[in-house]
């Protein structure tokens, strides 16, 4: 992903921690990788299996007496709107997503935006400019922080999804958001409950925003995979959700409702869903030609990463 890239090439190392059989962090794991050297450990709350960390108190204060940061990924941060703050788990950074959270409509691919907010022991090393607030209560940019690490370009981010989320919250407010992250987390058990006798569910307890399903029995009983599908929710009028994330799962379907879907827009994807998988048992040769409503139809996806014509 983007977080190991990143640090990648700011010159850290890099060091994956394992998942135990509850599908949360490996704290023994962790515990047997965490040395003075550590800088800082990012983790995405809930995690990319869609289940919420039990243990991140402890995780936070193992970190934090060995003078490691905690680095939170905010890309699931609409399974907490409202009910947990990333600063009371314990993190001391947070970079949120606001482009996936708030009122972009989401699996849209951006425009994306990202502030990122910190402790106070943090705060003198952020970027300049900052916006601080006046005496008289007005606003302005400010430069006076000679700790910074300095300017980022582009620092304004993208004003415009910005101002929208804004809106959203301002639209929304504290008992909007609970609600949305309510929603939001009902509607993914929901698909959870209804589903878990057709599909694999690798870690089956009670997940936060999003469901991850695996196609791993179809694959081994008939040869249809996660990316087969796909392609059969296509002819079925659905975007197709997240296949083979995170890579930990075998055939991963990962399915994110939101908070906005009805009961009968789920109840319509349930039954398209129980269809295929039914399709998948009786007939797994017709998966060879899907898409079939579509203007181009299966597409080699290897061979279309590895011989691009991006022209005309």
């Amino acid at each position: 992903g983007t977080n190991p890239a990143s640090a990648s090439i700011a010159g850290f190392s890099v060091v994956s921690v394992g998942t135990d059989a509850d599908g949360n962090v490996d704290l023994a794991d962790f515990k047997a990788k965490l040395t003075p050297a550590t800088a800082a450990v990012m983790l995405t709350c809930p995690n990319t299996l869609g289940l919420f960390e039990r243990r991140v108190r402890e995780l936070a204060d193992l970190a934090h007496a060995n003078g490691t940061l905690l680095y939170y990924d905010g890309a699931n941060m609409n399974a907490l709107m409202g009910r947990a703050r990333p600063g009371d788990l314990g993190f001391d950074v947070v970079h949120l997503n606001v482009h996936k959270t708030l009122a972009t409509p989401h699996g849209g691919g951006g425009p994306g935006a990202g502030p990122v907010g910190v402790t106070e022991a943090l705060a003198p090393f952020l970027p300049v400019p900052t916006v601080v607030r006046n005496a008289e209560g007005t606003y302005a940019l400010s430069d006076d922080r000679p700790s910074s690490i300095g300017a980022v370009a582009p620092c304004y981010g993208h004003f415009a999804v910005l101002v929208r989320a804004y809106a959203y919250l301002l639209a929304l407010g504290g008992n909007g958001l609970r609600e949305a992250t309510d929603h939001a987390v009902l509607n993914a058990n929901y698909l959870r409950v209804k589903l878990q006798a057709a599909f694999d569910i690798p870690y089956n307890r009670i997940c936060m925003h999003e469901v991850l399903l695996s196609a791993e029995r179809q694959t081994k009983q008939t040869g249809i995979r996660a990316l087969d599908f796909a392609k059969a929710l296509i002819d079925a009028g659905y975007h197709p959700p997240t296949i083979y994330f995170p890579l930990i799962v075998h055939e991963a379907m990962m399915i994110e409702p939101t908070e906005t879907e009805s009961k009968d827009t789920l109840d319509a994807f349930i039954a398209d869903l129980l269809r295929i998988a039914q399709l998948a048992e009786t007939r797994p040769e017709t998966f060879a030609a899907l898409p079939e409503t579509t203007a181009i139809s299966r597409v080699d996806e290897t061979r279309a990463a590895r011989a691009m014509i991006l022209k005309a």
